[in-house]
């Protein structure tokens, strides 16, 4: 809000502190006839009881008249001054000549000088003097209290809009976060009530959409592992019986694409639940070297090959963390499995732990990812070309989990390039 409420009430002062320059300066350049006419009409009682008083005295006793009239004026200046005077240009030193008088306008229209001819020679000078420190100092608390009172009418005007602004702002982050069912309760008598309507009807398009595509997809996951399971179960009855060695291949065959279907069902099943809205992630501590070995465990099998070499990095003074360990460990465990897919020969897992989170990234000495890619392969079901065959490519769905995994607890998941020359990802947990 007082970002907003500066910029405004900068660009408010600026352009009146201009406004009152500028504009005045533009006006008596325009009408500057008018101004002389009026101040000249306005001086000229003054001039003629001054001219009056030098009139009925000797021309020797100018001198004195005019030192006495100055002394009487103060702070206004009168001076008797020849037509001839340096301080009068050639155009005013001809006036005076011919007996007209001489007017000058300053800022504001106002006269700074008013000149009248006594004879041909002399001239009678009547100075308006600079307003004193003081009355300067007076005339700026003024333009300060009116800049003040223009901020304190902008807050006025502001705070409203603020407020909405805010209540809006903090509706689209918990929309975001999930909570579809946040609106943004706006009064209509609100000037921003038009965008606040624009969007409740947006969030609630997209909660019915988004809950349509939930519920969809838990029945078909739900309703898909019936039928799966009795097939699985039933071709295996079948595999018991004596058959010819072709079709029992070509059942083996059968019962690997249905296991194979039915890990994408419970794949779908992970991925609907990490998008459900009301998933609180748990928040426990827990020792590192005994977290990363129970998540090493699940693939002792595969590291028992020497095709492939695993690194653990254990870096950071602090051995403990607090994490998710059910979400944590399917992210990592997808990540594992996606590096063992594509490396050559060497995977990297290193840990970071600092009092502001935890750091976590696996590294593989593979071809790596395109940049063009390296945001698109959390996408579900978005696999790279290379990996389009489903030996090696799998479902699509696991890097989609791994991020939401860490989305849900307040974490990030990026993929960047390797030191092994491969990809790097790097799951970061906050404190």
């Amino acid at each position: 809000m007082f970002k907003v409420l500066i910029r405004l009430y900068l660009i408010t002062i600026f352009t009146f502190a201009a406004a009152i320059y500028v504009v005045p300066e533009i006006i008596v350049t325009l009408f500057h006839e008018r101004f002389v006419n009026y101040n000249v009409d306005m001086s000229r009682g003054m001039q003629a009881l001054l001219v009056k008083q030098f009139k009925e005295r000797p021309v020797e006793q100018w001198p004195a008249l005019a030192h006495e009239l100055d002394e009487q004026f103060k702070p206004m200046r009168v001076n008797l001054l020849p037509i001839t005077a340096p301080k009068f240009d050639a155009k005013e030193q001809q006036q005076l000549a011919q007996g007209e008088g001489v007017l000058r306008i300053g800022e504001w229209g106002w006269r700074t000088l008013v000149v009248s001819p006594l004879n041909h020679e002399l001239a009678l000078e009547w100075v308006m003097p600079p307003d004193p420190f003081d009355m300067n100092v007076l005339y700026w608390s003024i333009n300060v209290l009116i800049g003040a009172a223009l901020l304190a009418g902008l807050l006025l005007w502001l705070r409203p809009h603020w407020r909405d602004l805010e209540r809006l702002k903090l509706t689209a982050a918990r929309f975001g976060q999930g909570q579809l069912s946040e609106r943004t309760q706006i009064s209509p008598r609100s000037n921003i009530h038009g965008l606040a309507s624009v969007f409740d009807t947006m969030a609630q398009e997209v909660e019915l959409l988004l809950n349509q595509q939930r519920e969809l997809l838990n029945a078909v996951s739900h309703e898909l592992r019936t039928p799966l399971t009795r097939l699985d179960f039933g071709l295996a009855l079948v595999l018991c019986d004596d058959l010819p060695e072709a079709s029992r291949e070509r059942l083996q065959l059968m019962v690997g694409h249905i296991r194979e279907l039915d890990e994408l069902v419970l794949e779908l099943l992970s991925f609907s639940r990490l998008q459900n809205p009301r998933l609180m992630p748990e928040r426990v501590e827990v020792a590192l070297d005994e977290f990363i070995d129970s998540i090493l465990g699940s693939f002792d099998e595969a590291l028992e090959s020497p095709d492939i070499v695993l690194d653990v990095h254990l870096l950071g003074t602090q051995q403990r963390c607090v994490l998710d360990p059910r979400l944590t460990a399917r992210a990592l465990q997808n990540l594992l499995r996606n590096a063992m897919r594509y490396c050559d020969r060497r995977i990297q897992l290193g840990v970071n732990v600092t009092a502001s989170g935890s750091e976590l990234w696996v590294d593989d000495d593979g071809i790596g990812i395109p940049e063009a890619e390296r945001e698109r392969v959390f996408e579900p079901f978005y696999r790279l070309d290379r990996s389009r065959d489903r030996a090696t490519g799998g479902f699509g769905l696991g890097l989609a989990i791994s991020r939401r995994a860490l989305e849900a607890q307040g974490g990030t998941l990026i993929v960047e390039p390797s030191p092994l020359g491969g990809a790097r990802f790097k799951l970061w947990l906050p404190a």
